[in-house]
């Protein structure tokens, strides 16, 4: 299943990525957002993904789909099959704006809202046929980040779900469906504790912006380009695995490791639970196979990132390129061994000119 034609609704950072998505995937779409400015915002993105795809897609693109600004939601939505919301984090407005696109947009139309924790159900209120909207939650930038959180509401029929899974799949992305329904979702739940106990590592003076962001990007963040934070911690388990993590660290759930002491009860149901979902994850992979895959997972970022900022690198890639070149010189000045010198001593010299040797 494919999309024919796209609506979107509202043209700031995250709807212009939707925009910029779908048109270099070959899609029409029509635009609305009435600030004067959406053409010059969305054409900005457009620029930028443009050169991220000419860089990414060496064996070339779709013809792109056809940008057309419309005077109103019902213009935007006429003929599309799919339609994205994305106008600011105001219930109020949320409701004005899904229940005119659920007047004009046809019946079999998905519709998809880029709320970053409104639950669905609330929105839902405002619609007719709420059984076609799912939450389409994007991480920024849309048109690089392939990952889309799917969730449903009280009245979101499981077809809508599965059309919705199959429709962004279309356009290159990771749909995961979230299985329950929950403010900020899974994503943003964790992205916001961890800001939170930034907020309190900057607050406190324990360390500064610039420290916080290097110990992100220099450490766990390059793991977590790769393994998730369950797979992450199960290779730290050694060969024992995840039980074994989980009896080592569990206990410290109750230390003062954190401002959020909001934890569920550690107890063997809980470790069970973990466990048994790591097996099911991961234990088709021995631990070296896994250790194997995440260091040459972390080679590849490395490497990529080493060549990015004009070739200077960035972050850990620069690192890595002016730790690659430094070995590369210490190689270079390494004594020869006891053989080699006696092999390169007994090497016969070449002969230059009549006569003479060198």
């Amino acid at each position: 299943m494919t999309i024919t034609r796209a609506a979107c609704i509202g043209g700031g950072v995250i709807g212009a990525g939707w925009v910029a998505r779908l048109v270099l995937n070959g899609v029409d779409v029509s635009i609305f957002d009435p600030d004067p400015e959406a053409s010059r915002k969305v054409g900005e993105v457009m620029k930028n993904a443009r050169r991220a795809y000419k860089a990414m897609a060496t064996g070339g693109l779709p013809k792109e789909g056809r940008i057309a600004y419309a005077k109103s939601i019902a213009e935007a939505v006429a003929g599309a099959d799919f339609v994205q919301e994305s106008v600011p984090e105001r219930l109020d407005l949320k409701h004005k704006v899904l229940a005119e696109i659920d007047r004009h947009a046809a019946p079999d139309a998905i519709v998809g809202s880029s709320t970053s924790g409104i639950l669905p159900s609330d929105m839902q209120a405002a619609m007719k046929h709420g059984d076609r909207l799912v939450v389409a939650h994007p991480y920024n930038p849309v048109y690089l980040l392939p990952l889309v959180e799917i969730v449903g509401g009280k009245d979101t029929s499981k077809a809508a779900i599965v059309k919705a899974k199959e429709l962004y799949a279309s356009i290159g992305m990771k749909p995961v469906a979230i299985r329950k329904e929950i403010e900020a979702f899974v994503g943003d739940r964790l992205l916001e504790a961890a800001w939170r106990e930034s907020l309190w590592l900057i607050k406190d003076g324990i360390c500064t912006v610039e420290e916080l962001d290097d110990i992100m990007r220099y450490g766990f963040g390059l793991r977590w380009a790769q393994m998730g934070m369950f797979q992450v911690y199960r290779v730290a388990g050694g060969e024992a695995g995840m039980r074994h993590f989980m009896a080592q660290f569990g206990p410290c759930l109750s230390w003062p490791w954190t401002k959020l002491m909001d934890v569920p009860e550690f107890n063997d149901e809980l470790v069970d639970l973990i466990a048994t979902q790591s097996d099911d994850q991961s234990g088709k992979w021995s631990i070296r196979q896994l250790e194997k895959i995440r260091d040459e997972n972390l080679v590849a970022i490395m490497e990529a990132l080493s060549k990015t900022n004009k070739g200077k690198g960035w972050g850990a890639g620069e690192l890595h390129r002016d730790y690659v070149k430094k070995l590369g010189k210490m190689a270079a000045k390494k004594p020869l061994s006891k053989a080699a010198a006696k092999a390169r001593a007994e090497k016969p010299k070449k002969v230059v000119g009549k006569g003479k040797r060198t």
